[in-house]
């Protein structure tokens, strides 16, 4: 009986082997077919194809750099985890609002208009807040945020680009042929780096963009930043932070005023109010996207 167990045992482990060697030939063949039709597939690390160097990447329509919603971001420079959106979002609505309670010589020399204020904010919330960004900052006092983990301005997908500046879905031409610039207007941000999400204020959340649109100025285009709460200010749940720019020949000035007031503006066109038909709506960035 005993040599019959073991025989019994032998033709187990005889079958076993078969099995496994016939899973594996068949493994081989389908990625062997795979191959010769030129459909394999492969993983891509977002992470590991930026090219923060400005490269175009070799496959504008695949992995990390196909434009999901074809508002002409690859994916690469959209931020995907929620920490990175909620750790840029802080620091987007501490900077500009910095510029407010404690403007330095970096901000006064840089913000002069709407635009610029979200230009200096953007900017420096992509950056990474060492030693060395903190002392140039010259903030009095800086707070103990985290930072973006997927990439930090400038070593990020486009150099030192920052906002695209023309219509159109991502492709790999787009970094050699400077579409992505550090500089852009209201407009420009509308346009190209943002997306409609309500005409309803309450839909914001901190970081959002309020835009209008006031056709009988020279620049008709204007940007506010929702912040939420403040971070400065202990009262008060929703507060907006925006530069007026020049008013009548002089130098603006930048402003820090309750949703709730402002929509009690004594120039109505300047009331973020659905029935404001020069009021464009809320925005988001695209890289939040």
């Amino acid at each position: 009986m005993r040599w019959l167990s073991l025989l019994r045992s032998r033709h187990w482990i005889v079958a076993a082997a078969v099995a496994l060697l016939t899973i594996g030939l068949a493994t081989w063949g389908r990625r062997a077919e795979s191959h010769a039709s030129g459909q394999e597939t492969l993983s891509v690390d977002p992470v590991r194809t930026l090219h923060p160097q400005g490269d175009a990447p070799d496959s504008p329509s695949g992995g990390a750099w196909r434009d999901s919603f074809g508002d002409g971001w690859p994916d690469a420079a959209r931020l995907d985890t929620a920490s990175d959106r909620q750790n840029f979002a802080r620091w987007l609505t501490y900077l500009a609002e910095s510029a407010y309670y404690q403007p330095t010589p970096q901000s006064i020399g840089e913000v002069q208009d709407c635009a610029a204020l979200i230009r200096y904010a953007y900017r420096n919330a992509l950056a990474e807040h060492t030693l060395v960004w903190r002392e140039s900052a010259g903030l009095r006092v800086v707070p103990g945020f985290g930072d973006v983990v997927k990439f930090n301005y400038p070593d990020w997908p486009f150099g030192h680009g920052l906002f695209r500046t023309r219509a159109g879905p991502y492709s790999s031409g787009d970094i050699e042929q400077g579409t992505f610039q550090e500089f852009a207007d209201a407009q420009t941000m509308l346009r190209y780096n943002a997306f409609a999400v309500s005409k309803d204020l309450r839909a914001a959340r901190a970081g959002d963009l309020l835009f209008f649109n006031q056709p009988e100025q020279a620049q008709p285009y204007h940007v506010m930043l929702f912040l939420g709460p403040s971070h400065f200010q202990q009262q008060g749940d929703d507060w907006i932070v925006y530069h007026t720019g020049d008013v009548d020949g002089r130098a603006g000035a930048i402003r820090h005023v309750e949703a709730s007031v402002l929509a009690r503006h004594p120039e109505p066109r300047w009331r973020p109010l659905a029935a404001n038909p020069r009021f464009l709506g809320v925005y988001r960035f695209n890289l939040l996207r």
